[in-house]
C-alpha cells in the first residue's frame, strides 16, 4: 500500500494572511500568529483558539509524515474554524478565496500529492455559487461546508440551489460538523463541542438532508460525511422505523432513509475499529475511504493503522484506500 493510499480527511491552513477585522471592521475573524518556523497559534479575533505547529501550514513536513504513513495523496480541507458563516457575506467570501487561492498554489507546487477542497460562503448562496464556478475552472473537485449554516439545515429552501450548482458542476462536498453544535448550552465542560457535538451534529445534517427530500430531488450529489458520519450510522434504523411509522417523516421521500444514505460517502475516522465495521457492513467499502483529521489531536497518527484487524478483502482494501477516494475526487 505503500505510496497508494489517499487521505480525504485533512486540514490545511495558511501561515498568515491580511487583517480580516482591520480590513472589514468585525472583531472575531481568526488569524494565525507565528511565533517561530516550527510553532503557530490560532485566534478568533483576541481568544486563543487552537496551538498548532508546521504541520498545519507546511507542505514539506506534511509530505515527510505522508511518506512515512504510506499516504500517497491527501484532500486538503480549509479549518473549519475558517469557514466563518457567521460574518458579513461578502468577508467571507474574500476569506474564502485567500484560503482557495492558497490551497490551489499548494497543489500547483507538489504535483500528484495533494488535491484541494475550497470553501465558500455559504450564508450567501449567490456568492457561493459564484465561487464554486471559479473553484470548478481552477480544478477543484471538492468544496468543504459546514454541517449548518448559522443554524440552518441542509433542507432549508434556501440553500437548494447551492446543492444544485454543485451537482450541475459535478462538485463533491466534504461535510465536516462546526460550532456552534446541537445542543451547544449543555456541552461546556471536558471538550464535548468536539467529542459528542460534532458527531451529534453530524447525525443531523444528514437525517434533515435525507428526510428533508435534498437527495431525492439531487441523486447524483456527492457527498462525503466525516468522522465515519459521527452518530448518523448509529439512528439510521431508528430513521427507517420512523419512516415507516410516522407522516412527517414521509412528507418529501417515499423511500426509507437507508435507500438514499446509500449513496453517501463517508471516511473511516470512527475511533471504534467495531464502529468502522459497522459501517463497511452498511454502505460498502465503495462508500467509505481512509481519513485522518490530520493534523490535528482528534484525529489519528496512523492513519492505514485503523484497517488493521478489519475482515477484508483485496477488493475492499483497494477501495478504502484509494479507489473509492478516486471515484470521489474524479481522479484519472
Amino acid at each position: 500500500m505503500a505510496h497508494t493510499a489517499i487521505d480525504i480527511h485533512t486540514h490545511i491552513l495558511p501561515p498568515g494572511w491580511e487583517d480580516w477585522a482591520a480590513r472589514y471592521g468585525v472583531a472575531g475573524w481568526p488569524s494565525c500568529r507565528l511565533h517561530d518556523a516550527c510553532n503557530a497559534t490560532i485566534y478568533l479575533g483576541e481568544k486563543e483558539f487552537r496551538k498548532i505547529d508546521e504541520r498545519s501550514f507546511s507542505p514539506a513536513r506534511r509530505i515527510a509524515d505522508m511518506d512515512a504513513e504510506g499516504i500517497g495523496l491527501q484532500l486538503l480541507s480549509p479549518v473549519p474554524v475558517m469557514l466563518c458563516y457567521w460574518g458579513a457575506a461578502e468577508a467571507t467570501d474574500a476569506f474564502a478565496r485567500m484560503q482557495n487561492d492558497f490551497i490551489a498554489g499548494v497543489v500547483q507546487k507538489h504535483p500528484g500529492r495533494f488535491a484541494p477542497a475550497g470553501t465558500v460562503a455559504l450564508q450567501d448562496v449567490q456568492l457561493a455559487v459564484r465561487e464554486l464556478e471559479r473553484l470548478k475552472s481552477m480544478g477543484f473537485a471538492v468544496v468543504e461546508i459546514g454541517s449548518q449554516v448559522n443554524g440552518r439545515d441542509f433542507d432549508d429552501p434556501a440553500l437548494f440551489d447551492f446543492f444544485v450548482a454543485a451537482q450541475s458542476l459535478d462538485l463533491a462536498l466534504f461535510v465536516h460538523p462546526q460550532g456552534p453544535s446541537v445542543g451547544q448550552e449543555r456541552l461546556g465542560q471536558y471538550y464535548l463541542p468536539f467529542m459528542v457535538g460534532y458527531p451529534a451534529d453530524s447525525a443531523l445534517a444528514a437525517a434533515r438532508l435525507i428526510l428533508g427530500g435534498v437527495l431525492a430531488r439531487l441523486p447524483a450529489l456527492r457527498i462525503c460525511f466525516a468522522h465515519g458520519g459521527g452518530g448518523f450510522p448509529a439512528v439510521l434504523g431508528r430513521l427507517d422505523h420512523g419512516h415507516r411509522v410516522r407522516p412527517e417523516a414521509r412528507k418529501f421521500i417515499a423511500e426509507p432513509p437507508s435507500r438514499y444514505a446509500a449513496g453517501l460517502y463517508f471516511d473511516t475516522l470512527t475511533h471504534d475499529p467495531r464502529l468502522l465495521a459497522f459501517n463497511l457492513e452498511k454502505f460498502g467499502s465503495q462508500r467509505v475511504m481512509v481519513g485522518s483529521d490530520y493534523p490535528f489531536d482528534m484525529g489519528v497518527e496512523h492513519p492505514l493503522a485503523q484497517l488493521e484487524g478489519l475482515a477484508l478483502s483485496a477488493e475492499d482494501l483497494d477501495n478504502i484506500t484509494h479507489q473509492t477516494a478516486r471515484r470521489f475526487l474524479r481522479l484519472a
